[in-house]
């Protein structure tokens, strides 16, 4: 498509978008739902994995699933800024009715990950190296383990695209297709995993093939339901796909993002670190509650998510006042969720406790901390939310250096509180983190709307 025909093109969809603004709760409940929903498939899919490969009645094969695993996901958890900058920017086009960036802005982001994924099959000898010097285990499980990277290494490419095109759906309102989507991959996993492993008798490579096969399939089925991203030239318009200033703008974006998202698993990782010196029990104890926390972000995420999408479309179209609303609506329902999660771990948190470990001592002491895990969403939604809503903006500087700004804060009460009251105080000072995320962004909060 032509610079003029984009111009021809442009007046037109701003005319249909502008239909599309009335902001309810139904329609954010219609993008945070599903999301939800989603979510909550992706820790069964591990539960699977462990369970299929358990049935082979050894301790190794598990070990090396698990190892495998964390070693990729860790590896493409550096290019989950993908997910947040495709969605913030194309929300905003979507929003302004720029059909033919929506389009571009989705095959940048898969050209990244497929780039990406490249590099990673290039430099899997190093890569894989330098995963064993730093979490070594023993010769059997490391055998295993490299055989199941071998295999699913492959399907790097299509993991990390599978980033961006997440983020477009959300980002254009098609959160039931991301559900779709999880549940066609996580689905298909499963049944191949059962044939593999217990059918064929592939063990760890049958589950690596599984995976490899799913997350290709996914892409597939992932770039059909973004068609409407294809349907004109606009996404092969190389002009403007590989336009200077564009391309500029996502690459800042995305580096911020990618900074701020190292920045906080640094502090999470720091909290570990932190408990393993209270003792083993402590650590353990720590760990059981650190569960909690995905279900926390699990079911907060669906509410954050639609902030996204509606407040990037809001500063598309230059609405301040569609984008205070798109703020207030999805935060209350952030709120009530957060109270909702608060309220289902004061009353059955002891009960999940004990289901999820036999020792009595790492029970008595998780429920020993268990407050805090309570006091998790409601002091945690305010961060939250506004990663939402700053990410769909495209605010991504000043998430970045409220980031930093809120890191320094927490090191520093966790100097103060850690020696005054032990593992208490650690909890103590992952509550300062969420609350500084929160007032940090809050107060950019009216910069942001100065801008649009």
């Amino acid at each position: 498509m032509s610079p003029r025909q984009d111009d021809d093109v442009m007046p037109a969809a701003r005319e249909a978008a502008s239909h599309d603004v009335r902001l309810t709760h139904g329609r954010v409940l219609k993008i945070a739902l599903p999301i939800v929903l989603s979510n909550a498939t992706v820790p069964l899919l591990g539960v699977v994995d462990t369970g299929v490969v358990g049935q082979l009645g050894q301790a190794a094969p598990i070990g090396a699933v698990g190892l495998g695993a964390v070693i990729l996901t860790t590896l493409y958890w550096v290019f989950g800024f993908l997910r947040m900058g495709t969605s913030g920017m194309v929300a905003q086009a979507h929003g302004a009715g720029d059909l033919a960036e929506t389009g571009a802005l989705l095959t940048r982001a898969l050209m990244i990950g497929g780039a990406a994924g490249a590099a990673f099959i290039v430099l899997q000898v190093p890569l894989m190296a330098g995963a064993f010097a730093v979490a070594p285990a023993t010769a059997q499980v490391e055998g295993l383990a490299r055989e199941y990277l071998a295999i699913r290494i492959w399907g790097a490419p299509a993991a990390i695209a599978l980033y961006a095109v997440n983020g477009w759906l959300i980002a254009v309102e098609r959160s039931r297709a991301v559900l779709a989507l999880q549940l066609w991959m996580n689905g298909l996993n499963v049944v191949l995993d059962l044939w593999f492993v217990l059918g064929l008798a592939w063990g760890v490579q049958g589950v690596a093939g599984a995976t490899l096969i799913s997350e290709w399939s996914g892409l597939a089925f992932g770039l059909w339901l973004a068609r409407p991203a294809f349907a004109g030239a606009q996404w092969r318009n190389w002009a403007r796909v590989f336009d200077r200033g564009r391309l500029k703008r996502m690459l800042a974006v995305n580096t911020d993002i990618m900074i701020r998202s190292v920045v906080l698993q640094l502090s999470f990782t720091a909290f570990t670190f932190l408990g393993a010196r209270q003792g083993d029990v402590t650590l353990a104890a720590n760990q059981v509650l650190l569960q909690f926390f995905q279900v926390t972000a699990y079911g907060l995420d669906g509410f954050a998510f639609s902030a996204e999408s509606l407040v990037g479309q809001a500063v598309g179209a230059r609405s301040v006042g569609r984008l205070r609303r798109a703020a207030w609506l999805t935060s209350q329902w952030g709120a009530a969720g957060a109270l909702l999660l608060a309220l289902g771990f004061f009353t059955l948190g002891p009960a999940i406790i004990d289901a999820m470990t036999t020792a009595p001592e790492v029970r008595a002491a998780a429920k020993g901390y268990l407050l805090w895990v309570v006091l998790s969403p409601v002091l945690g939604i305010a961060a939250w939310m506004f990663d939402g809503i700053f990410i769909g903006a495209t605010r991504t500087r000043e998430m970045r250096n409220a980031m930093a700004l809120s890191v320094a804060i927490y090191a520093a009460s966790l100097a103060v509180l850690i020696p005054a009251f032990g593992n208490h105080g650690l909890w103590a000072g992952l509550m300062v983190l969420f609350v500084a995320r929160g007032l940090t962004l809050w107060q950019r909060f009216p910069a942001l709307l100065a801008a649009v």
